[in-house]
């Protein structure tokens, strides 16, 4: 067996093929949040978000005067159509986004790591930005994720490029010898 046979033999594992597909079940299931957020938005455009809101404090079983719903009271006031169109379109957008990303790393193309990379790079400083604004549990979380998705493509990425440098040596190599 050469060089060039050895490397194809251990470039074909398919190591990181597992990987990005959980990465990819987790885009697709950011797709379906923001999709249903996006519907869950245009819904909400011609109803009086003050009844809304009181209908899902009383299927909760949260008292009328408790503090929760007195803040999401005090949080629908502040929300008119105009922005709950905003929401739904970047929240159909961003459904989207993760939509490609999803099925392009399931299908372990190679453009989709690097859109997935590129896409987490450019959201990172918001993050961090809304996490030093006011931390939360869940914004440490999503933060967090996103730091493993974008540490563990660039790994991928690495690994694949080394490889093809090692294929194009030994290639090199028969071809002089």
């Amino acid at each position: 067996m050469t060089v060039k046979d050895e490397l194809a033999r251990l470039g074909s594992r398919e190591d990181h093929a597992q990987g990005l597909l959980l990465v990819g079940l987790f885009k697709l299931t950011k797709f379906v949040f923001f999709a249903a957020v996006g519907v869950g938005a245009l819904h909400l455009i011609h109803k009086n978000l003050g009844d809304e809101v009181l209908r899902l404090t009383e299927a909760l079983r949260l008292g009328p005067e408790s503090h929760v719903a007195s803040f999401l009271m005090d949080k629908a006031d502040l929300i008119d159509h105009h922005q709950l169109r905003q929401a739904s379109l970047f929240a159909f957008l961003y459904s989207a986004l993760c939509l490609i990303e999803g099925i392009g790393l399931m299908m372990r193309r190679v453009w989709a790591e690097y859109f997935t990379v590129t896409l987490t790079v450019l959201g990172l400083p918001w993050e961090a930005f809304e996490l030093v604004k006011r931390a939360s549990w869940l914004k440490v979380g999503v933060m967090a994720v996103n730091v493993v998705v974008l540490l563990y493509l660039l790994w991928v990425l690495k690994r694949k490029r080394e490889f093809e440098g090692q294929v194009n040596v030994a290639g090199q190599a028969n071809l002089r010898g």
